[in-house]
């Protein structure tokens, strides 16, 4: 490659993740400064250097939205309640999903094909169009605001996708690997227990991955059917900028939304190479 394209591409790449992280670092920094230097309209300084944070804290950095955020505003709940709702949501979805992919996978029958359709349409369908046929049975049966009722309705909503991902996953894995299993003396599901979710965990870990994607930042789902003391963290975080504003509730809402990104991106730091195994694994044939 010549010098001159090598200077221009690291150039582009540098100033592309430069733009990609600034948003993030700044609001990590910003998160331990006070509203008035953080939103400050006087001295765009005053942002980096903290000088309002100096006068009313002693120092240049305070956690004093943190605190706001997770102990005074009980934020620690909502965190808790995400973590629930998206171990199910992923637990019930993949559990799911692997039996009745491989199922299709495997399936003779047209009738598969008709059934993948009818879950790619529903798919495609906007959660919050859904959500409303929800509403009147989950209000007569008084099941509106628990966590259960916003389980369900993830997982309808995030089943097809875990269906025709992991169906994709399973119809590039040989069936001379289900048969050659069941020859030394496994059964259908041994064969599969054994032999074919061993293949194609990489599969499992990047569908997973998604699904637990669209659990953890749902807000339609969960604002309309989760009530105020079972709320997850996206709803939670949003309440903090409700219509009537105190000071220093903004910088609770800055805190939080860094509570909210930073496990993503430790998440997907982690699991980079299996997500991109996995999507591999799906675009390749055989």
């Amino acid at each position: 490659m010549p010098p001159t394209i090598k200077v221009f591409a690291y150039s582009f790449l540098g100033l592309w993740l430069v733009m990609a992280a600034f948003p993030f670092l700044w609001t990590l920094w910003g998160s331990f400064k006070v509203e008035g230097d953080f939103f400050s309209k006087a001295d765009w300084a005053n942002s980096i250097l903290g000088t309002l944070t100096v006068i009313e804290t002693g120092g240049s950095f305070t956690g004093a939205g943190y605190y706001g955020a997770w102990v005074q505003e009980e934020f620690w709940r909502a965190a808790l309640n995400t973590v629930i709702v998206c171990v199910a949501v992923v637990t019930i979805s993949l559990t799911c999903g692997t039996l009745g992919g491989y199922a299709l996978s495997r399936s003779t029958y047209r009738y598969a094909f008709w059934f993948l359709l009818f879950a790619l349409m529903f798919r495609a369908t906007p959660p919050i169009t859904l959500v409303s046929g929800y509403l009147l049975p989950f209000f007569e049966w008084n099941l509106w605001g628990h966590l259960s009722t916003t389980i369900i309705v993830l997982v309808a909503i995030n089943q097809p996708f875990t269906l025709w991902m992991l169906h994709a996953f399973f119809k590039n894995i040989p069936k001379d690997l289900d048969e050659s299993a069941m020859v030394d003396g496994c059964t259908r599901f041994q064969a599969f227990r054994h032999v074919i979710i061993p293949v194609m965990w990489p599969g499992v870990i990047t569908t997973g991955l998604f699904s637990f994607l669209l659990a953890y930042n749902d807000f339609a789902v969960t604002t309309m059917l989760l009530s105020k003391e079972n709320q997850t963290m996206v709803p939670k975080l949003a309440s903090f900028l409700g219509t009537t504003q105190t000071k220093g509730n903004v910088m609770f809402a800055v805190a939080a939304v860094v509570s909210v990104t930073a496990p993503l991106f430790v998440m997907i730091i982690f699991f980079q190479k299996q997500i991109v195994s996995g999507l591999t694994a799906g675009a390749v044939k055989g």
